[in-house]
């Protein structure tokens, strides 16, 4: 379901969705690890603690304290080296009663330096020790009970190994740790001990702050590359897709793809490649159609002839009037057998045409093995001698083509100067470079030569002007000489000769 799901998509909300997913994906996993650095970090400070918390309980212990106020307040000041980077340290005895708390110590801010010099004790009233706690506790948002902390992990399983609390706020980030203390097995009191771990807070904050900025910086990049991609790569493509659909359902709306031929790129390059495909199969299918329809109107003549033949047959009794019918059904089937095989060739032609490739070759090597059979048949069967006449005998005359195409143009030609042509003639077959190095061939004959003023029309479809030998030719050799030559990028024209009777095909092509 979700593969169809995302086939139904577009690339862009394909592109978008799979983004939208590993975004969500790094989202989560970012999610996940600031909510373990937060913990990781505070568990660094209370191992810190934990170590203070194990000196100052071992201090206690040989040094023998009592939990009362005075031998506390002494040695929390005796022992101030221990204290260091703290805010705070809190004792209680057993009976979870406040026996010591830096925060009713009026000290000098020097107190809780590394130096261990004496410093002179102020006895404060309780007035003055509570106005000293509510100044210190100041801007604080909440005031934990240390009281129902203490009860709480007294009762809790964890009693006896250190217990760590936060106290978080709009300005600080409050970290404490509390751990009781025994003597030969008998709780004697409670430890406690604060920092203002604002660091911890500042981390994850600049974590935090620098994710946000590298989300949006990517969501602004997926955006621009959405655009760009839409821009200049979808929104091309759209239009492709839809010069397509126009051709293939013959619409009459206008397409126009000279914008995207014009670019550089490979869409370019795409577009201009479908232009012409697009062109080279509407061509073809032209080609197909108006072939078709010219092939049905020339059967349809002997198709005429045979139906009226076959009907004055059946009514005559006369045998010379039946021979001459005959004589025409024959004519006129043959007639149709012969434009049908001619058609039929025309279309395997083009079918091989479109597996075959084009490659170098030499046309005088081509021209003189077809000329070579054409002389062994009609030199002796009709007197008449084809002549290859190249200017110089060490000249190459390459072109690019498919050599059995070549040789089917040639083919073609002579036929057809040998069908003009009466016996004991000759025929002229030269090949020689003209302007810029174009290879021209020639074929020129001594028979009739042209009628039509207009020269072009030999090359038509169907088109034969044979007047004396009607129906035996069916008008589609010179048809396929030009399709040939076309191919080949080359040009053919056909003219009578000036000095001499007769007519020459000229063929131009292209330098390689």
């Amino acid at each position: 379901m979700f593969s169809n799901f995302l086939k139904s998509l577009s690339i862009l909300k394909k592109f978008l969705f799979i983004n939208l997913v590993i975004f969500l994906i790094i989202g989560i996993l970012t999610a996940l690890y600031i909510s373990n650095a937060k913990p990781n970090l505070i568990k660094n400070k209370t191992s810190k603690h934990i170590q203070i918390i194990n000196n100052t309980i071992e201090h206690i212990l040989r040094l023998n304290i009592k939990f009362e106020e005075e031998d506390i307040r002494k040695f929390l000041f005796s022992t101030r080296f221990l204290f260091q980077n703290l805010d705070r340290v809190i004792l209680f005895d057993n009976q979870f009663n406040l026996v010591g708390d830096t925060d009713t110590l009026d000290l000098d801010p020097r107190s809780f330096s590394s130096r261990l010099d004496i410093v002179e004790l102020e006895i404060l009233d309780e007035e003055k020790s509570k106005k000293i706690v509510e100044t210190k506790n100041i801007n604080k948002e909440k005031t934990v009970s240390f009281k129902d902390v203490l009860t709480n992990y007294s009762w809790s399983k964890d009693y006896g190994k250190p217990f760590t609390f936060i106290q978080e706020g709009y300005d600080q980030f409050l970290l404490t740790t509390v751990k009781n203390i025994t003597l030969n097995g008998v709780n004697i009191g409670y430890l406690a001990i604060s920092e203002n771990a604002n660091d911890v807070k500042s981390a994850i904050d600049e974590r935090k702050t620098f994710i946000l900025r590298t989300a949006i910086f990517i969501i602004i990049v997926i955006f621009v590359f959405s655009f760009v991609l839409n821009r200049y790569f979808l929104k091309p493509i759209k239009n492709l897709v839809a010069y397509t659909k126009i051709i293939k359902e013959k619409s009459k709306k206008k397409t126009n793809i000279n914008e995207l031929k014009s670019r550089n790129d490979e869409l370019g390059t795409l577009s201009n490649s479908l232009d012409d495909m697009t062109s080279e199969l509407q061509k073809r299918i032209s080609h197909a159609e108006n072939f078709s329809t010219d092939l049905v109107h020339e059967i349809r003549n002997p198709l005429t002839s045979l139906k009226s033949a076959s009907e004055i047959l059946n009514e005559t009794d006369d045998q010379s009037q039946r021979s001459k019918l005959i004589s025409i059904l024959n004519h006129d089937v043959q007639r149709i057998e012969r434009l049908i095989t001619d058609y039929s060739q025309i279309l395997k032609d083009e079918v091989a045409l479109s597996k075959e490739k084009m490659k170098k070759i030499n046309l005088k090597l081509i021209a003189r093995s077809v000329v070579d059979d054409f002389n062994n048949i009609y030199e002796a069967k009709r007197g008449i001698k084809i002549m290859l006449n190249d200017q110089d005998d060490q000249e190459e005359y390459f072109i690019n083509g498919i050599e059995n195409r070549i040789e089917q143009i040639i083919a073609n030609l002579l036929d057809n100067s040998i069908s003009f042509s009466d016996d004991n003639k000759k025929i002229l077959v030269e090949i020689y470079k003209g302007d810029k190095d174009k290879i021209i061939f020639k074929v020129i004959d001594e028979g009739k030569g042209f009628k039509e003023t207009d020269t072009k029309k030999i090359f038509n479809r169907f088109y034969s002007n044979r007047p004396d030998t009607f129906g035996e030719h069916s008008g589609l050799g010179l048809n396929i000489v030009k399709n040939l030559v076309e191919l080949h990028s080359a040009t053919i024209n056909a003219s009578n000769n000036v000095t001499q009777e007769g007519a020459n095909v000229e063929i131009v092509f292209p330098k390689v």
